[in-house]
């Protein structure tokens, strides 16, 4: 009788990089994510948190953005073919929902092709024109050069990368 491996979800680790960037791949081919430089990933290593089988190997991975006081963004989560619909993916949203609160976050956003997944861990569609943010912190947050904050704020010049993509947030 074969066992279902062990998952353990921990925070990434630099060494994690070239597996994030493999299970990546297809992902970026297929244009359900945005790939990412190299130099990105590094540097953002302690936004991410991993999915690890009982064999030490990367199977999922994704980040958490703090983007104001309040307001947090689930970026870059993916699960290996190979898990997929195995609870991977919930579990690494559990565990960023978790690192969320504990920054004081009371607020989660995510521009995604996978509305069902978030929809069934509570977050809700963004409508077209809603004021996600209070009109001072909205100005703070145009003075960002973060692709996440402007594509949180739907602005124009990201309108290309995210054609069919939803924004969706949801309440801690």
């Amino acid at each position: 009788m074969t066992h279902a491996p062990a998952i353990r979800v921990r925070p990434a680790r630099t060494s994690d990089v070239t597996s994030i960037v493999a299970l990546m791949a297809p992902l970026v081919e297929r244009r359900i994510l945005l790939g990412k430089d190299l130099v990105e990933l590094y540097g953002a290593v302690p936004e991410f948190l991993v999915a690890i089988d009982d064999e030490e190997r990367v199977v999922g991975y994704g980040a958490l953005h703090v983007m104001w006081e309040q307001l947090g963004e689930v970026r870059t989560l993916g699960v290996s073919e190979e898990q997929l619909g195995r609870g991977v993916g919930h579990r690494l949203l559990e565990a960023l929902e978790v690192r969320a609160r504990d920054f004081g976050l009371t607020q989660l956003f995510c521009l995604t092709f996978e509305v069902d997944f978030f929809a069934r861990h509570g977050f809700e569609p963004v409508g077209e024109d809603a004021q996600l943010v209070a009109t001072d912190v909205y100005a703070e947050l145009l003075r960002s050069n973060d692709e996440g904050v402007a594509e949180f704020l739907d602005l124009a010049r990201v309108k290309p990368n995210t054609l069919g993509n939803t924004r969706m947030i949801k309440a801690l």
